[in-house]
């Protein structure tokens, strides 16, 4: 790839080179050969003016009067009638002199000469012409060296570019060359794998997908790694709710145990249910979510909290305002995060809890807050995962905000005393 890159670089450069050189070298040309034949004009005219008094009073100017400064020209006069005079110049009187002797100034090239010739005036009458003339390969031997030093510079550029595409095929390799040993390590199990960006547009979008790849997989192995831990901190509510339920009805052996039966089975299905929905998260595999009811989960969430808060003498109250509107999130991860708010509203908290659902804009808002002593801790402490100065809120609060932000919403402790938290969640178009 790099032996292509090189000699299509090469050749581009040398077509580039050529179309631009080779107009650029006739303009060249031609622009001496104007300028040349301005510089003759020049001469002529210097010339007119002193041979002018001979020619006005009929003689044959002496020939000291053609000397000039220039070099590598000829030239001659001619009378008012054409006959040439004396010089070095065709005796019989050419077209440029034909038409200097009608006034005009009159040059350009002629059979590999360049050629001005200048009427002499005087009193308004032409009284002769004088003719410069020049060989064209003489006068223009500079366009020579020009074009030889083009050429060179042609060469100096295309030995430029073949050094230049050699380092850029390099540096275009080498990312290749990157993507190939990631591809490799990711196949091999590596998801730590990433690439970072190499200013190629093709290059990144494709270490990009590689890097999505590689972040997928590693999401989706950190999420069954930490189900285990989820799981049991979800489990341990309603398993300790079936184990003091099975308590009380053995303590009560006279009693019926159909209802401790069935607070056990309920609380069974609760646990079953639970289970299935951290499955279904930590593998990602609810796929495309459909507008969630608020105010019936909510409901939902009262008939299975309501009975734990009013045995500490706690009201649950739930407030849905009307124009609440559906919410655009996993109904799984949605109770999931109110579990953890609620369990932590009864463990920590104090007094009646409330849980109010409202249109936030372009958002749904769900408040969770109760009349506890308040909480002291940051937010970064409080949400994050296991931290060292949290005293029961450490797995719970971190793993509801993961789950809130995967559904694209956002979870914060809106006011700290007396606490409050707020989940917000995308809303559903209603249209």
């Amino acid at each position: 790839m790099r032996t292509r890159i090189v000699t299509l670089a090469v050749l581009s450069a040398t077509l580039a080179i050529v179309l631009f050189g080779l107009p650029l070298a006739a303009a060249g040309a031609l622009y001496a050969e104007q300028y040349k034949v301005l510089d003759l004009e020049r001469q002529a005219e210097r010339s007119a003016v002193r041979v002018s008094n001979a020619l006005a009073e009929g003689e044959t100017p002496d020939g000291g009067d053609l000397d000039d400064f220039a070099e590598l020209t000829f030239r001659s006069v001619y009378d008012g009638d054409g006959t040439w005079l004396l010089g070095r110049g065709p005796t019989e009187p050419d077209e440029f002199v034909l038409r200097a002797l009608r006034g005009r100034v009159s040059a350009g090239s002629d059979d590999g000469q360049l050629v001005a010739a200048v009427p002499v005036v005087d009193k308004g009458d032409v009284v002769g012409v004088v003719r410069v003339s020049g060989s064209s390969s003489t006068l223009l031997w500079p366009v020579g060296l020009a074009w030889i030093g083009m050429v060179a510079l042609a060469g100096v550029a295309i030995g430029a570019v073949w050094l230049l595409a050699r380092r850029q095929a390099a540096r275009m390799a080498q990312p290749l060359d990157q993507l190939t040993t990631a591809a490799q390590r990711l196949g091999n199990g590596d998801f730590s794998v990433r690439l970072p960006p190499v200013a190629y547009a093709e290059i990144d979008a494709v270490g990009s997908s590689l890097n999505r790849t590689a972040a997928r997989l590693d999401d989706l192995l950190a999420r069954e790694r930490a189900f285990s831990a989820e799981a049991s901190h979800q489990l341990r509510t309603p398993l300790t709710s079936l184990r003091l339920g099975l308590e009380s009805a053995l303590e009560r052996p006279g009693e019926d145990p159909r209802p401790a039966l069935q607070q056990g089975l309920r609380s069974t299905e609760r646990i079953e249910r639970t289970v299935e929905e951290l499955l279904e998260l930590a593998r990602d595999t609810h796929g495309a979510v459909d507008a969630l009811d608020v105010g019936a989960l909510l409901a939902e969430a009262r008939g299975q909290w309501a009975a734990q808060f009013d045995k500490q003498g706690r009201p649950l109250i739930v407030v849905v305002d009307p124009q609440t509107p559906p919410a655009l999130a996993s109904g799984a991860a949605v109770r999931q995060v109110l579990a953890v708010l609620l369990e932590n509203a009864l463990v920590h908290g104090s007094g009646p809890v409330q849980v109010t659902a409202r249109d936030a804009g372009d958002a749904v808002g769900i408040d969770v807050s109760d009349r506890g002593p308040g909480i002291t801790l940051t937010d970064s402490e409080l949400f994050t995962r296991r931290s060292p100065s949290a005293t029961g809120h450490g797995l719970g609060l971190a793993l509801a905000r993961r789950l809130a932000e995967a559904e694209g919403g956002h979870l914060r402790l809106a006011r700290p005393a007396p606490p409050q938290f707020a989940l917000l969640l995308r809303a559903a178009s209603l249209h």
